[in-house]
Order: C-alpha cells, then structure tokens, then sequence
C-alpha cells in the first residue's frame, strides 16, 4: 500500500491511547504501514548499560499504524484527507482535500 504521509509530515493521531496527539512524523517503516510521530504513543525500555549509554528505563516513540494518522491541513490547522494533483509543470504533488492547499513545498 502506497502511503500519502512522509517524513516531516504534521499529523494528528485519529484513534487509539494518543487519540488527538499531534507531532511529525520521524520515521517511516513502509513494510509494515507504520510510522513513527514525535511524542506520541510513547513507551518505556528497560535498558543494560552499554558503554555508549547508561542503563536504566528509556522513555521512546513507538510505531503508529498509517491509518490511524491524518495530515493537518496547513490552512485550517484541522485533520484532513490527502489527495494528489497534476501541475502545470508536470510535477505531481500532495493536496490537502478540505483547503486544497499544496502540502509539498
């Protein structure tokens, strides 16, 4: 499945325990349909020191299902779904579909 969310995207989570959360998306595993989004759905690690870093609990982002995120519209600043369109350059880019804002720069 082709994901319409990329890293550096804003976006908010739509169900789950960060339900409402918001943040960017730092890491995408496309085998799988997840991503990983800055503050949310965070976890702890109970970690063996290394001699790199110190042992102890590790608070980290766990990955989030694709279909649980939505984009916030740059406009409105509210969820929104994504769609694509054709330029007059050719290039093809990401719409915003309740604004119909560019969201690729």
């Amino acid at each position: 499945m082709a994901t319409k969310i990329k890293k550096g995207d804003r976006v908010q989570v739509l169900a789950g325990k960060s339900k409402g959360l918001r943040g960017e998306v730092l890491k995408l595993i496309p085998g799988k349909d997840r991503a990983v989004v800055q503050g949310v759905n965070m976890i702890k690690r109970h970690t063996k020191p290394t001699q790199v870093q110190p042992g102890g609990i590790i608070e980290k982002e766990a990955p989030v299902h694709v279909s649980n995120l939505a984009h916030i519209d740059p406009k409105t600043d509210k969820p929104t779904r994504v769609g694509f369109k054709t330029l007059d350059d050719g290039r093809k880019v990401r719409v915003a579909s309740g604004s119909g804002e560019v969201i690729d720069s």
